[in-house]
């Protein structure tokens, strides 16, 4: 589904918990997430230290939007 939205001319970003798995499906734009339950959180948290984890991750899936790229790339930092 990533790769047919791209190709209409919409950038898409694949957040995911497993890397490899978004690699092998094709996703050109990847930000690793949390876990698999809980992949833009983390119940053990604290609900102000969830919410700016969340907010990072976003922020994160926002700069791969604006970032033009030739190929896969994983937007780990």
């Amino acid at each position: 589904m990533v790769k047919e939205i791209e190709r209409a001319g919409l950038p898409v970003v694949h957040m995911c918990a497993i890397v490899p798995i978004s690699l092998t499906v094709g996703a050109n734009r990847i930000v690793p997430t949390v876990s698999i339950p809980h992949p833009l959180g983390n119940p053990q948290m604290t609900a102000a230290d969830e919410k700016e984890l969340r907010r990072r991750l976003v922020r994160k899936a926002l700069r791969a939007l604006e970032t033009e790229i030739h190929g896969q790339v994983v937007f780990d930092k």
